[in-house]
């Protein structure tokens, strides 16, 4: 059978790339080697609770386009991001704000708790920030430092925050206000339901193959394809032939506590002491304010990553910087196939952008200039 497209990954950026192609009358075959749909932001129903497999996932855009778009695939609900992090038997509110700056130092005001910061950074005497320990001190100060980042970012890269580069943190959000929202965009929200439902509808019609790995089908497969879109590691598809990019990796560790109707009581608990393996603890249900009399937590542990792991955030440096506009490249010459995504463009993805990027991928394709 002949197909328009190839779409090789079932996620987010491939479904929506599907389903715009099938609006405009071009015939898609989509295949993905997991056992499921929708990717990194599949959900998956335990005890009628919406568990992410994959992290957290709160779906927050600036973009109204974008928010009437999914929104033509879920109903969302209201809720709004508001961390806590937990510093040994110490709680505090995330983003930087009054609520953390009052529970730190007791005070009232902004005015305190900026000249508690600014006293703090005077203190150091940092004028050329070396690496991201000394950046995020001249940027907050000792204690906030000391509680709410180091342990956490050790953790989440593997290394001490004196051999990390400043660059990764330009500047850190604070916010002399007493809101615990940590994003600042204005649509926000969770699908009722899970997010897998999303990518169903978004590829209702289309050929789905679910377990099939793209090198094994693409010999193996009779079809014809007039183009390919590649959502994978655009260096796996080269086999590594100029060296693998770099990523960081997760592992997770999920649990169901049947009995136990609220275990944290938030949906994300940062656990910002080095000490403590994992960064966070999810507790999925009260993503949808749910009222179960059973549990699901997740534990999530930041991982090196090698060859064979599932890669999450790409570690944007010079050197791999470089390699990635070489394999672009290479890309280039393939000729019938194109690379989107977190994975195919080297890029840590929110949802929002991962959508903006396919619908700009699409218009690409049916209007090349």
């Amino acid at each position: 059978m002949h197909y328009d497209y190839l779409i090789v990954g079932a996620g987010l950026f491939g479904a929506v790339f599907a389903h715009e192609m099938k609006e405009k009358g071009k015939n898609c075959l989509v295949i993905d080697k997991r056992d499921h749909i929708a990717g990194n932001i599949y959900t998956e129903e335990i005890k009628e609770i919406q568990v992410h497999k994959y992290g957290a996932h709160i779906f927050h855009t600036s973009n109204r386009q974008v928010w009437d778009y999914v929104n033509r695939f879920a109903e969302f609900n209201h809720y709004i991001n508001s961390p806590v992090a937990r510093y040994k038997d110490e709680l505090y509110n995330l983003p930087f704000n009054m609520n953390t700056f009052s529970k730190l130092w007791n005070v009232k005001t902004p005015k305190e708790a900026k000249e508690k910061i600014a006293e703090q950074i005077a203190e150091l005497n940092i004028t050329e920030p070396k690496n991201l320990e000394e950046q995020a001190l001249s940027l907050v100060g000792t204690d906030i430092y000391e509680k709410l980042i180091r342990g956490y970012t050790e953790k989440q890269w593997g290394k001490s925050c004196t051999e990390l580069p400043s660059f990764i943190i330009r500047r850190l959000p604070v916010r002399f206000i007493y809101d615990n929202n940590y994003f600042n965009d204005p649509y926000q929200g969770i699908p009722k339901g899970g997010y897998t439902k999303i990518v169903e509808k978004l590829l209702t019609g289309t050929t789905v193959l679910l377990k099939t790995e793209y090198k094994a089908f693409k010999e193996a497969t009779e079809h014809t394809f007039d183009r390919i879109l590649y959502t994978g590691m655009i260096d796996e598809y080269f086999d590594y032939k100029l060296g693998a990019l770099e990523w960081r990796s997760l592992r997770f560790e999920t649990e169901l506590i049947e009995g136990e109707e609220n275990y944290q009581g938030n949906a994300v608990v940062n656990y910002t002491e080095r000490e403590v393996p994992y960064t966070r603890i999810i507790e999925h249900k009260h993503f949808e304010f749910g009222k179960q009399p059973d549990t699901v937590i997740t534990r999530e542990y930041p991982a090196a990553w090698k060859q064979g792991d599932e890669p999450y955030y790409p570690i944007n440096n010079d050197a791999t910087a470089e390699l990635f506009e070489r394999y672009k490249a290479l890309a280039k010459e393939e000729g019938n196939i194109i690379f989107g995504g977190r994975l195919g463009q080297y890029k840590y993805f929110d949802m929002d952008k991962t959508i903006e990027a396919a619908l700009a991928m699409v218009e690409e394709e049916c209007n090349p200039k």
